[in-house]
């Protein structure tokens, strides 16, 4: 009889699917600075189209790296900045930047 369970997975493994894609690591990056939106990540992401941003940032969302937040003020906007997870992320994705920088 074979084993159904998969393997455990590794904390590295995980850790490096949440960041890998199309512009999640520039956009992890650049929250660890400053609130975003998604304009400025528009006009800063060289070759970044609308549909990509929000792919990335919906599934930067989901991994619970990066929180929405609806500002109500006129004009109503929106603005991303990293959740307690992600800062908790930041000091690991320092070292990764410098081991391969």
């Amino acid at each position: 009889m074979t084993n159904t369970t998969p393997p455990p997975q590794c904390p590295a493994e995980t850790l490096l699917k949440l960041l890998s894609g199309k512009w999640k690591p520039q956009i992890f990056r650049m929250a660890t600075q400053n609130a975003l939106r998604f304009s400025v990540l528009l006009k800063t992401l060289e070759g970044a189209n609308k549909q990509s941003i929000a792919v990335a940032l919906k599934e930067l969302e989901q991994a619970d790296l990066l929180h929405k937040q609806i500002i109500s003020q006129k004009p109503l906007h929106i603005e991303y900045r990293l959740s307690a997870r992600g800062q908790q992320m930041i000091p690991v994705f320092e070292q990764l930047e410098k081991l391969l920088g």
